[in-house]
């Protein structure tokens, strides 16, 4: 019966990140890329409608740091896990039904990313979530293992693969061989700790508050974790915390370097510590296969030079790392009759 609904509902494998969510359909690819956010009116969970629609995604965004008294912008997932349940599942919602329509009579089957280190209170989240955004079953699948299969990993072989999963909320580091993972480690560090410190650094040196989406500009546009040859400045606008009016400044690619020091050396640790849990027939595999680098923080100018410095493997971004795990999911809904047996499902307590 499941495998008959399948035809007339669209399933979809979901990327359910701290910053974007992707949403991926068998046989079509990713179909749904946007923001994790959702803009409510103040101390309730009804998402606010605008001319544009529910202020969900985009829309919502672009109102982060922005918003009159009346409506707060809220990322519902912190450190990769649902932070507002209510929330979660308004955003899930809007997305399901963007992409499976409001017509069809069936719910679609959606296979979720998580960060390999959640607890069972938190899968459960998800699972709840999910059934009551509308999805008629839910399966979870393992950041890395998602990951790896989306960049192209040879995962199901006798030898070993290294992916490095460097998203908003988490960074995932696994070594994976047989079809499952062997050695994994999950960091609630990642691309929010490096905006973070961008905005703590401007604190500190420039007396100069900003927010979230100026950090997010100057690391994509001259944050690095190496020297790249290229030491560009930055023009800077924010509100200054003495005088609390609004001020500019110039940063360099060097000052924000040192900067993301303490956030990229604790992604380095993490991978140098599953290195050295690894079996030796593993690490031998290494040599030969090195690491993978995917989700975007793989996108930080620099940062495999780092890890090719720090473990003396060698270090590559797959494709389009962006979106490794949502392209992953949705091949696991290609093959998910074979491959089901290796996620966790909502059956299962």
């Amino acid at each position: 019966m499941d495998r008959v609904l399948g035809l007339v509902s669209v399933d979809m494998g979901i990327d359910l990140g701290t910053c974007n969510t992707l949403v991926a359909v068998r046989g079509q690819g990713i179909v749904l890329n946007e923001p994790s956010v959702v803009a409510v009116r103040k101390g309730t969970s009804q998402v606010l409608q605008t001319p544009q629609g529910e202020a969900v995604g985009w829309v919502a965004k672009d109102m982060l740091g922005k918003t009159p008294g009346a409506i707060t912008a809220i990322r519902p997932l912190k450190e990769g896990v649902i932070s507002d349940f209510e929330i979660t599942e308004a955003m899930l919602s809007y997305f399901i039904r963007k992409v499976n329509g409001r017509r069809r009579l069936f719910g679609p089957r959606v296979v979720i990313s998580v960060p390999s280190g959640i607890t069972a209170v938190e899968k459960r989240a998800v699972f709840d979530s999910a059934d009551r955004a509308g999805a008629r079953r839910a399966y979870l699948c393992e950041q890395p293992l998602a990951a790896a299969i989306g960049a192209g990993l040879p995962w199901t072989e006798p030898q070993a693969s290294m992916i490095v999963d460097i998203g908003g909320g988490t960074a995932d580091v696994a070594i994976l061989s047989l079809g499952d993972i062997a050695v994994c480690e999950s960091l609630r560090v990642a691309g929010d700790d490096f905006d973070a410190a961008i905005i703590d650094h401007m604190k500190k040196t420039y007396n100069l508050m900003i927010g979230e989406q100026t950090a997010e500009r100057i690391k994509i546009e001259i944050g690095s974790a190496a020297p790249t040859g290229d030491e560009r400045s930055m023009e800077v606008r924010g509100r200054d915390m003495i005088s609390g009016l609004p001020r500019k400044t110039v940063v360099t690619a060097e000052e924000i370097r040192e900067a993301l020091q303490e956030p990229v050396n604790s992604i380095v640790e993490a991978v140098t510590r599953t290195l050295e849990r690894a079996e030796p027939e593993l690490a031998a595999d290494l040599v030969e296969s090195g690491i993978t680098l995917a989700g975007g923080g793989a996108l930080l100018r620099g940062i495999g030079t780092v890890l090719q410095n720090a473990t003396g493997l060698a270090v590559r971004i797959a494709d389009d790392p962006l979106t490794c795990v949502a392209r992953g999911t949705a091949l696991f809904l290609e093959n998910i009759e074979l491959l089901k047996t290796t996620l966790e499902n909502d059956l299962d307590g």
